[in-house]
């Protein structure tokens, strides 16, 4: 797969390896592979939310992208 990264430590064998598993653990049926890894992908965006929100902002300075938000209303 040329779209990924040369440092990335993934494999185009253990993305495929990986897809295989998913693929298998919805019964063999990729549409429901691909929603079941759609909301993993949202409940893990979900988690990020609410670990930047507990961060202080005074730790986080320079660290983080800032948050929409923020940029939104001021």
């Amino acid at each position: 797969m040329s779209a990924l990264p040369d440092s990335s430590p993934s494999t185009a064998a253990d993305l495929e390896a990986a897809a295989d598993r998913a693929i298998a653990a919805c019964g063999g049926d990729a549409r429901e592979a691909v929603k079941a890894l759609i909301v993993a992908c949202h409940f893990l965006e979900k988690q990020v939310e609410e670990l930047r929100a507990s961060v202080s902002s005074g730790y986080a300075r320079g660290r983080l992208a800032p948050d929409r938000k923020e940029d939104r209303n001021g």
